[in-house]
């Protein structure tokens, strides 16, 4: 991986010009052209979300099958799934054309249905405050990580921390499943689980930029979609509880 620094003697030695960052082993051109790459796809993903979910909101009956009916309610559990399920194969031919994109595709668009469900209903002004604040969260992240990696500021020590902290949040989760703790309790899961995704943000972004190789840029784009839905779904959990009081 791309886990060693060049120094200052090196380049002084060398002749050659220094990297934006530090940790990058191979050319800065070919680094920029992986990062442009991954945010390609994720901003495809991220697109297809879009699309599915307001699909999902705008028509009613849609939603109402899923919810009001067996064979909808089997449905939404199996869509709940089939993300993770496609994240098996996908870690074997995630190098493997078109296979990977295939796989990439329906993550994509059943995880998207999820999402839609879980908005349907949500009233507008709630979906709106969650995608702005998601928005302006991600952007200012992204260029903070990216702006602190340029001068030599690693990240990676947040990753025992935050898988421990997604381990507490499952466990908090379920507990919410089987004993409601009430309004209260839902948003402060969703603002614990908001800043945990906020740590993983920059995580996977200081990744991306220092030690996934050139291709692992199906993992990178899973992982920062990934962050970015979970942190949408915990803010949007944040103003619904909101709302309601």
């Amino acid at each position: 991986m791309w886990n060693q620094a060049y120094t200052k003697t090196d380049d002084v030695e060398s002749g050659g010009a220094r990297p934006l960052y530090p940790m990058m082993l191979e050319s800065p051109e070919l680094r920029w052209s992986f990062i442009r790459k991954v945010y390609s796809i994720i901003s495809i993903q991220l697109l297809v979300t879009i699309a599915v979910g307001a699909f999902v909101v705008t028509n009613r009956p849609v939603a109402n099958f899923f919810v009001s009916t067996g064979a909808g309610m089997a449905l939404y559990i199996v869509l709940i799934f089939v993300p993770f399920i496609t994240l098996c194969p996908l870690y074997y031919y995630y190098q493997k054309h078109p296979v990977n994109y295939l796989l990439l595709a329906i993550f994509t668009v059943s995880l998207s249905f999820a999402v839609g469900l879980s908005c349907a209903f949500t009233s507008e002004k709630v979906i709106l405050e969650a995608v702005i604040l998601t928005a302006v969260v991600v952007v200012g992240l992204t260029l903070y990580t990216f702006w602190a990696a340029s001068r030599g500021q690693d990240f990676n020590f947040l990753g025992p921390f935050l898988f421990g902290s997604l381990l507490v949040l499952m466990v908090f989760g379920l507990i919410q499943v089987f004993f409601p703790l009430g309004k209260l309790s839902v948003m402060i899961y969703g603002c614990v689980a908001s800043i945990i995704f906020c740590g993983y943000i920059v995580y996977d972004t200081d990744n991306l930029i220092k030690r996934y190789s050139y291709d692992e840029y199906i993992w990178a784009s899973v992982s920062l979609y990934l962050d970015i839905i979970n942190l949408f779904l915990s803010l949007l959990s944040i103003f619904r509880a909101a709302e309601s009081n």
